[in-house]
């Protein structure tokens, strides 16, 4: 049985999984490609916005359904500002991702036009609703949501978990790892957030890799479990804790990227 290893003893395999894979070219298919479309940071951040919180189904059905809702928008800032939110909710009449129908997709777009109105851009908006006393980007993350909720002309239930309910939030933190980190497949845009403050973005897939490389022993997939591993990445990358995200989940997903082949010497079995 291999048994749980030492910080000093994981990280060099991490760096190494980070260098392998950590790259542009394994990004696709991902709805992060998006981003890579808008070199305009105030474009890119409603992408982003859009992308992440389709970011559930399969992956398939997920690069449909955000190519869907940019096409129809023709320059994603452009249409925010001249598009109120009756001419929303006709634009995507008809649009259905899984549980999202074409008003929720209008609704959290008027709810960006109502942030993007009140603070000049999404990032801005964000940074207004830190305080210097938050220990992540959580309680920010939560107060964003509000906002968003209030100039959203209709339901977003299945776009903008709400934080406060204990959720991971998985896609919500999967956003704000696309806007604040910048590397070689994180675009950034936002210098108004610290990476040391960012949270993983959990789902099934990260937890069951975690839990093997033993940074949890907690079995809900859920927002405590999302800070306790948050915590572990942080003893190896204090200012980055979530650098290696991008690289760990595309074990087991992509082709001759294997959990074993990378990992295997070190999971708890």
């Amino acid at each position: 049985m291999v048994t749980k290893i030492k910080s000093a003893t994981l990280k060099p395999h991490l760096d190494r999984l980070y260098a392998a894979l950590n790259r542009r070219e394994y990004v696709s298919p991902d709805p992060l490609q998006f981003l890579y479309d808008y070199a305009d940071p105030l474009d890119r951040e409603i992408v982003g916005l859009i992308a992440s919180s389709l970011a559930y189904g399969r992956v398939a059905q997920i690069l449909r359904s955000v190519k869907y809702v940019l096409d129809r928008m023709q320059g994603p800032r452009k249409f925010l500002a001249d598009t109120t939110p009756a001419k929303m909710q006709r634009a995507f009449v008809g649009f259905k991702h899984r549980f999202t129908i074409g008003d929720e997709m209008a609704a959290l777009l008027a709810g960006a036009r109502h942030a993007i109105r009140a603070h000049g851009s999404l990032g801005a908006c964000f940074a207004s609703l830190a305080k210097k006393g938050d220990e992540d980007v959580r309680p920010a993350l939560a107060r964003f949501v509000d906002e968003l909720n209030k100039g959203a002309a209709g339901s977003t239930a299945s776009l903008l978990p709400e934080p406060s309910r204990g959720s991971a939030c998985k896609r919500l933190h999967l956003y704000l790892r696309w806007m604040v980190r910048s590397d070689e497949v994180d675009p950034g845009g936002w210098d108004c957030v610290a990476p040391s403050k960012l949270i993983i973005p959990l789902d099934t897939h990260m937890h069951r890799i975690c839990g093997k490389m033993g940074l949890t022993k907690r079995r809900p997939a859920d927002a405590r479990t999302a800070k306790e591993i948050t915590e572990a990445f942080r003893k190896f990358s204090p200012e980055d804790p979530v650098r290696y995200d991008f690289a760990i989940t595309r074990l087991g997903i992509r082709n001759g990227m294997d959990l074993h082949g990378y990992l295997g010497h070190i999971l708890i079995r």
